[in-house]
């Protein structure tokens, strides 16, 4: 057994020599039974994986028994790799790997988190094989969610036409049992609407309404969209072709409405909406005073956002975690921070827990009144409680630290997201990259720039640009030449719209 001894910067900065093996023993895998602790050790083994430099599929087989594949067990090593933002081609390789075990039933869960996560990093081409193989396998498994997923990313990354395109082949070729009525028509629509693309999703509704019959969920779905786009006037002007189309409105039309006034700063004509939703006997719920806590905290009028915080006690509703959240946000908006540091320990004490937003929130209230103290020692809390932040949080963060003079932390948030197996944001390693070479510690920034690599995601040219000069004027033509062969690699399964550095990095050498 490989013993290997390196030096890490531990969670709150600190130089740690750290003793491992260079590999985990199967039988003390396959020995323990099915944790918590077990299911992230392999999520953190496939994360970690040089794929596509070295195959996947033998390393499964030696960590992974028969034994221990159960239904629950893929879900939730698929929702690791989810939430770490793998390498899509990774969570493929795990669930075929699955597929491939007769002891295993797959799930509508597992395959659509196998989905989703090649459809977040573009791979279309591999989601449409994954579907066409489920249709064979286990056609109960595509639903209207494995719909929605596609549909929506593909709205996203490519053009009107392709998106029609996809709903066709799935309504004749994918879903060839099923007809396709109101529900699928609201997706599609949905798909555009959350992209903003309003004209896009006018022109679906008018070409297909005649074939599937619109109800209140689909004008719903479009007043959304304009609300998104910003336009207060289009959600006006389209809520009354609503009214005059006879749809009968309910809390969520309003709900729309509401929030499309908050975000204007218009909390007078929010609030009017609220008291006519009393009138007409369309009770608000918990997410109408939510979004009217959001508002009042835009228009700055604390003593109104709790004033409707206390309101859902009056209601009998409990606040949750979003409603906390939202008058959160509205402390940190008044620049009220004390404030906001008393309601989060108000959420501790009765159980209510944080969630990205709760942390994101009270980091851009610390970093803005310039109290780097408060910030680290939330930082350190966060970690302690071994929660992993949104991507925005994290990039945040490493800038945060960076410009006081603290990128050991920046440093150390790397390596606390990485050994729990998530993959950062390039964002993040630019910034991180950018702090490391300033300071002339260029061989941790080559190591963290190397660490991404392996994982099977791409640095931007932004950092190789920096590590080129940085290991140039150290005279580490070998590592620049390590990193070209690593993006060689990667470059043969990347989708082509990825801007890759592969050929510059020839060039250059």
């Amino acid at each position: 057994m490989v013993v290997v001894i390196s030096k890490r910067i531990d969670k709150f900065g600190q130089v740690l020599r750290v003793v491992g093996h260079g590999f985990w023993s199967s039988s003390w895998l396959h020995s323990v039974s099915e944790t918590k602790d077990e299911i992230e050790t392999i999520a953190r083994i496939i994360n970690d994986h040089p794929f596509p430099i070295q195959p996947l599929q033998p390393t499964l087989k030696r960590h992974i028994s028969p034994s221990i594949l159960s239904t629950t067990f893929a879900e939730n090593v698929l929702g690791h790799l989810f939430a770490a933002h793998a390498n899509g081609l990774k969570a493929y390789e795990f669930f075929e790997f699955c597929l491939h075990h007769s002891e295993y039933s797959p799930t509508s869960d597992a395959f659509e988190k196998t989905l989703h996560v090649l459809a977040r990093m573009r791979y279309f081409d591999k989601g449409w094989e994954l579907m066409k193989k489920i249709q064979q396998l286990q056609p109960s498994l595509l639903t209207l969610k494995s719909l929605s997923i596609m549909l929506s990313r593909i709205a996203k990354y490519q053009s009107y036409e392709d998106t029609l395109e996809a709903f066709e082949k799935m309504e004749q070729h994918l879903f060839p049992g099923k007809k396709f009525g109101t529900e699928e028509f609201n997706i599609l629509l949905r798909a555009f609407c959350t992209q903003r693309q309003m004209k896009e999703a006018r022109a679906v509704f008018n070409k297909l309404h005649s074939r599937f019959p619109p109800d209140t969920k689909t004008m719903n779905i479009l007043l959304l969209g304009f609300k998104e786009s910003g336009d207060i006037t289009a959600v006006e002007l389209f809520y009354h072709e609503v009214v005059k189309r006879g749809f009968k409105l309910n809390s969520v039309t309003y709900s729309i409405r509401i929030d499309a006034y908050c975000k204007k700063g218009r909390l007078g004509d929010a609030l009017k909406l609220f008291e006519e939703m009393d009138r007409v006997n369309c009770l608000p719920t918990l997410e109408t005073i939510t979004t009217l806590i959001h508002g009042a905290g835009i228009a700055r009028n604390i003593t109104k956002a709790k004033e409707l915080f206390n309101e859902i006690s009056k209601r009998n509703l409990k606040p949750d975690t979003g409603a906390y959240n939202a008058l959160l946000s509205s402390l940190i908006k008044s620049r009220d921070v004390k404030s906001a540091a008393v309601l989060m320990d108000e959420m501790v004490e009765k159980n209510i827990k944080f969630d990205h937003l709760t942390y994101h929130t009270m980091f851009w209230g610390l970093i803005r009144s310039n109290d780097v103290g408060g910030a680290i020692d939330l930082y350190k809390r966060m970690v302690d409680k071994n929660y992993l932040p949104k991507a925005r949080t994290v990039v945040m963060l490493m800038k945060f630290f960076c410009e006081n003079h603290r990128v050991d932390l920046s440093l150390s948030l790397w390596n606390y997201l990485m050994d729990k197996g998530h993959c950062p944001h390039c964002h993040s390693l630019e910034i991180l990259v950018t702090g490391l070479c300033s300071r002339g510690r260029v061989e941790e920034a080559f190591e963290c720039s190397e660490e991404m690599l392996k994982r099977g995601r791409h640095m931007s040219e932004l950092v190789f640009q920096m590590l080129k000069r940085s290991l140039l004027q150290l005279g580490e033509e070998e590592k620049l030449q390590k990193l070209n062969q690593m993006t060689k690699k990667l470059e043969m399964i990347l989708p082509p719209y990825r801007q890759t550095i592969g050929h510059s990095l020839g060039a250059d050498l």
